[in-house]
């Protein structure tokens, strides 16, 4: 039975669904990249050996370069697509179970910021156990679009 990946944007306007097996995940630490996840690197799966289809509007896309577009979803602004001359790859983020997509590479690693080397060295907390933020937390109701239709 083919495997059938479910996600999409914060907002739910913007959903889709991956047929089929996942190509090679990586992260991507290019300054273009970077830029087009607001973020450090940019976490990617290449579908393009599998079927994508958008169950909901289409996401926008934003020229980046003479070669690669980047869709994003017009209404939260959440990045989804790097979609270039080889195929497309989506965000592991914007899959309702990204935990089961795990990177095997690293690309564009000349613009990766040094202190990412030290970020398993770093403390961890849980969200409730950052103290000063806790009463502010207790209080938060989430209107992202919940995982899974």
């Amino acid at each position: 039975m083919e495997q059938i990946r479910k996600g999409g944007c914060q907002c739910g306007a913007v959903r889709f669904e991956v047929a089929g097996a996942l190509g090679k995940a990586s992260v991507c630490h290019c300054r273009m990249c970077q830029k087009a996840f607001g973020n450090v690197f940019a976490p990617l799966v290449s579908v393009r050996e599998a079927t994508l289809t958008w169950t909901k509007a289409e996401p926008a896309r934003f020229q980046s370069s003479n070669l690669v577009k980047r869709g994003f979803c017009p209404t939260c602004g959440t990045p989804l697509t790097y979609e270039a001359p080889d195929g497309v790859a989506v965000a592991i983020g914007a899959f309702d179970h990204p935990e089961g997509i795990e990177p095997v590479i690293q690309f564009g690693v000349e613009g990766r910021i040094p202190w990412m080397d030290h970020v398993n060295v770093w403390p961890l907390r849980t969200t409730m156990e950052d103290i000063e933020a806790a009463p502010f937390l207790d209080n938060l109701i989430s209107y992202q679009y919940p995982d899974e239709d």
